[in-house]
């Protein structure tokens, strides 16, 4: 007889994962304020004086080198890494956890699309959908899907080489962008899609909800343009293996290995990361023209952004081995724990700021005053998370997501005094 899959409960979580998600949170949060539109809105007023211009443009520079698409890469192994963990789960239970998993995916799906609604640069859809396509993947041995991660990762280059030989093949994304701009059209009145400056500077947020149907279609061509697809999904599966191989476990026997992981991802990644803002930051608009100095830039993409953000990965592992490292890096664990919560609640918060609809800052403030905002958001939701999870299982996104997925409403408060989070992972 098989056993029955139930929710993970608070003592069997992985508490390195929550404490890497909330890092990816972070670095997330202020991709995404200062290059990924969260912080953005429709002033252009050079004269503000949270306006820092030639600090500003020095740290989207070093964001480009440090912070651009390394978190989301995390956020992306910690996917696949958190699947194989489900699998692996149902197996040892004796029972069939892809029922739950599918589940679990399907309704992401449509909570990612609520979020989408809210702010068109959402992932969690995006995911949901490549998640789908995951599955058939577990048959596969460790070693195929390392190598088919690492031909995904660097498939972009193909792709934008194939490109510039032949646009057409950019066919995709173009109708995508035409059908975006003919919603918005029909549902706004807005006739010049191209520049949303008028529209974000005198709507309201009911305009803005309907604006953002069309925006799902503008964000899925970006999402081909720039092939996030194959990006995404190889980080998937070397996180799937991640997973399934308790290497994270055993890192006595495989230190060497993680040695070699940062010391390559540093050797490669940083060099490869300060070409890739040179020409994001000097010929940024070729790569949207398709022009040659846009392969360049994908290529310095492809060889720099995983390669580094798998070697932060591999410098969390070697400090959480460390009681000091443990004790400090523990602080985030809630706020990875709540991800889904956060990750929202950073919607929220910015479009109000930001947006004219609400407080009307966005075009005010420039990356160093973003980034002073994300840390001092981030932080208020390193106190709230930790102080939220003392007296419930659950943030109320992941609580609700529980609850569908096991059509069972699931105990929200706690019943027993919470553990220490630092012991919890020993």
């Amino acid at each position: 007889m098989q056993s029955v899959i139930a929710p993970i409960q608070n003592n069997d979580r992985e508490v390195f994962m929550d404490i890497l998600r909330g890092f990816a949170i972070f670095g997330i949060l202020i991709a995404n304020l200062t290059a990924g539109g969260l912080g953005w809105g429709a002033n252009k007023v050079e004269a503000s004086p949270f306006l820092l211009p030639e600090l500003d443009k020095q740290l989207d520079f070093w964001y480009t080198i440090f912070i651009e698409g390394k978190f989301y890469s995390i956020f992306s192994l910690l996917f696949g890494w958190g699947i194989a963990l489900q699998i692996k789960r149902g197996i040892n239970k004796g029972g069939d956890s892809m029922p739950i998993i599918r589940r679990r995916l399907l309704f992401m799906l449509l909570l990612g699309f609520v979020h989408i609604l809210i702010w068109t640069g959402d992932i969690v859809l995006f995911y949901a959908l490549l998640g789908f396509l995951l599955l058939p993947f577990r048959r596969f041995s460790d070693k195929t899907l390392l190598i088919t991660g690492a031909v995904l990762i660097l498939m972009p280059i193909v792709l934008y080489a194939a490109k510039l030989q032949w646009p057409v093949l950019n066919a995709p994304a173009n109708i995508l962008t035409t059908i975006g701009g003919s919603v918005i059209q029909k549902i706004t009145g807005q006739s010049n899609t191209a520049d949303f400056g008028p529209l974000w500077a005198s709507t309201n947020w009911w305009d803005i909800l309907k604006a953002n149907i069309g925006g799902i279609f503008y964000r899925f061509s970006y999402l081909f343009f720039v092939s996030r697809i194959p990006k995404v999904f190889g980080m998937f599966l070397i996180g799937f293996v991640l997973g399934r191989s308790n290497f994270y476990k055993n890192i006595t026997q495989n230190r060497k290995v993680v040695y070699w992981v940062i010391g390559l991802g540093m050797l490669i990644g940083l060099p490869a990361n300060y070409f890739l803002a040179h020409f994001t930051h000097y010929f940024g608009a070729d790569y949207y023209d398709l022009k040659r100095n846009g392969l360049y830039q994908t290529i310095a993409y492809a060889l720099g952004v995983v390669p580094l953000a798998l070697a932060y990965v591999g410098a969390f592992m070697l400090c959480f081995q460390t009681g000091f490292g443990k004790k400090w890096m523990s602080i985030t664990a809630p706020v990875g724990k709540m991800a889904f919560s956060n990750y929202m609640t950073h919607s929220l918060v910015c479009q109000f700021v930001f947006l004219a609809a609400g407080l009307n800052y966005g075009g005010l403030v420039g990356t160093a005053g973003l980034t002073l905002f994300g840390i001092g958001l981030f932080s208020c939701q390193i106190l709230i998370s930790t102080l939220w999870l003392r007296y419930f299982n659950y943030g109320p996104m992941e609580w609700l997501w529980r609850s569908l997925t096991y059509w069972k409403l699931q105990p929200m408060r706690r019943k027993a005094s919470v553990p220490n989070i630092v012991s919890t992972a020993s």
